[in-house]
């Protein structure tokens, strides 16, 4: 089957020359070449996201169209179209060119683009519909993928990514694309003639600088820290040193090394500040000049990593839950008054330590699935319904929104707010891992892990599908010696209580995932990646000491492990 599609793009004679001089490459790889046709790109809640090259199922100027005019009959069906669609883009190999590209077929449709001339982070893009009032947005970016991949990435009016109801929409108004090999894309030439292609820069920039100003908490303290921050050579560093600037931070030292953006990120392994390897240049600086606090963003900007110095002069990285943790409780803490109605918002996959905090200050948690999209869904809810005032979302996996004026995960809020914290700590003699101690000796010792096993092309696929199925169909009854008290599965949007049998609905939208609730407020979950070709496994546990989370993680990862390695 994959061949007629194939034949479709060898016949095609107006094939990009790139591609074509690529897709003959591929021909003497019949493997490679199946996997770049066996399927269509997929096109999900998140958007796109693929490796660049020929083929339906690699991401090109084709698939783009096909992804763009999906857009352009969405925005229309919307009644939207006079308002237009702001573009963004990354430091990834043709971004800018996929950018133009789905301004060009929006253009065709009459539907005017907003599109940055320079990269910018994700988190400005969410910004810049809102501030702009488009219909839509873009965002050309892979995030930290490695090198060979890109993607698409479309945000609604309220400048969140799609959530589930809206993406169906739009998924199957892609889907809908019949040929991506004959999507009309209008001149770029006549579409900046006709304004229908409009270059935005210094305007969006100052107005998100303006609104960054709200992320302070606390705006007179002594901001008397030393910081390195590194971008990864992504979209981050003159936000970001431009808000730690107006903030009232002096010593701000930049990694020069991975400051220009770069496609390759030629200076690390994975351009992930999840990956401890990522703060290598960083930890080097910032022992040179004795830093109080190391930085890390991710291409795109939408994830910060932070590290600080142990007692023996050792940078620590911490994970995405002990940050998350760290910025909440500074902002509950440290604010003049609370709102009876605020709300913490956090995934399933987010650590307990949270909804413990705030429960301390009188603030109310509500869990979300996985992916920022649904805590921008929920901020949209209740700032229309007025039932509660947003006060900080986050995921474990380096996400954190701190101000609603954007409603994806912004590392420049984060980065921040995370100085100003490093800095109210260091007021008082302490660092953050003193301030971590202090939060695990009140509310107990959480720990957490994440586990991924990478299964790539459509063996993979099948692959993690039957891992998923497995799990789900077990009876399992403990872990790590902790007793199974209640399993959670998003497919199907029931809870069932191990213990009694019965079943109660989780008021949740479909998701591919199983949580296993284990006693003692432990618990672990498997998902697999929506942007990746990966299955992951999720880890929390509870006890009264870092030694006995530790053994207790470890001997709930084995039970896992255990089953994981009988199936492959």
């Amino acid at each position: 089957m994959w061949k007629n599609d194939y034949n479709r793009w060898k016949e095609f004679t107006e094939l990009d020359a790139d591609l074509a001089s690529n897709l003959e490459e591929l021909t003497s790889d019949e493997q490679s070449l199946e996997d770049a046709f066996y399927k269509n790109l997929e096109f999900g809640t998140g958007g796109m996201r693929g490796k660049l090259g020929p083929g339906t199922n690699r991401m090109n100027i084709y698939t783009v169209r096909k992804a763009a005019e999906g857009l352009a009959t969405y925005v229309n069906d919307q009644g939207l179209s006079n308002r237009g669609v702001a573009i963004a883009y990354d430091s990834r190999y043709m971004s800018k060119e996929f950018a133009v590209e789905t301004a060009r077929v929006l253009g065709h449709h009459g539907i005017p683009s907003y599109v940055f001339t320079s990269l910018r982070p994700t988190p400005e893009l969410s910004f810049a519909v809102r501030h702009l009032n488009a219909a839509a947005g873009v965002v050309v970016t892979a995030s930290h993928n490695p090198p060979e991949y890109n993607g698409f990435k479309a945000y609604n009016e309220d400048g969140g990514q799609l959530p589930p109801e809206q993406a169906e929409i739009m998924i199957d108004f892609v889907n809908k694309v019949e040929n991506e090999l004959k999507v009309e894309a209008a001149d770029q030439q006549e579409l900046e003639e006709k304004g229908l292609l409009r270059w935005i820069d210094d305007e969006v920039d100052a107005a998100y600088l303006e609104a960054l100003k709200g992320v302070t908490v606390q705006p007179d303290i002594k901001k008397d820290l030393s910081l390195v921050f590194t971008p990864l050579h992504g979209t981050a560093r003159d936000l970001v040193e431009k808000g730690l600037e107006q903030s009232g931070f002096t010593s701000i030292h930049i990694v020069e090394e991975q400051a220009k953006p770069d496609p390759e990120f030629s200076t690390v392994a994975s351009p992930n500040p999840e990956e401890h390897q990522a703060f290598e240049m960083a930890i080097e600086q910032g022992k040179a000049i004795g830093a109080d606090l190391l930085m890390a963003t991710d291409p795109d900007a939408d994830r910060l990593g932070i590290a600080v110095p142990n007692e023996k002069g050792e940078y620590v990285v911490l994970t995405g839950n002990q940050t998350g943790a760290l910025l909440l409780d500074y902002i509950l803490g440290q604010s003049e008054q609370l709102p009876k109605n605020g709300l913490l918002i956090k995934t399933i996959v987010t650590s307990e330590f949270g909804r413990v905090i705030s429960n301390s200050y009188g603030i109310r948690s509500l869990d979300t699935l996985t992916g920022f999209k649904f805590i921008g869904e929920k901020i949209r809810e209740y700032e229309q319904t007025g039932e509660h005032t947003f006060m900080f979302g986050y995921e474990e996996s380096y996400g954190y929104l701190v101000k609603d004026f954007a409603r994806d995960k912004d590392a420049v809020q984060a980065a921040v707010l995370a100085a100003e914290v490093g800095a109210h700590w260091k007021n008082q003699g302490k660092t953050l891992l003193d301030a971590l101690d202090e939060l695990y000796e009140k509310h107990g010792y959480f720990l957490e892990d994440l586990q991924s096993m990478k299964l790539e092309g459509k063996s993979g696929t099948e692959q993690i599908q039957a891992i998923m199925d497995d799990f789900r169909n077990a009876e399992i009854k403990q872990a790590g010696g902790k007793k199974v008290v209640a399993i959670e599965d998003y497919a199907t949007t029931i809870r069932k209580h191990v213990q009694d049998g019965t079943e109660e609905e989780i008021d949740l939208p479909t998701s591919n995932v199983v949580k296993f609730i284990l006693e003692d407020d432990c618990w672990f979950c498997l998902r697999p990646s929506g942007t990746e070709p990966k299955i992951k496994f999720y880890y929390g546990v509870k006890s009264g000491t870092r030694k006995e989370s530790e053994e207790l993680l470890a001997a709930v990862k084995a039970t896992v492990n255990e089953r994981l390695h009988a199936l492959i």
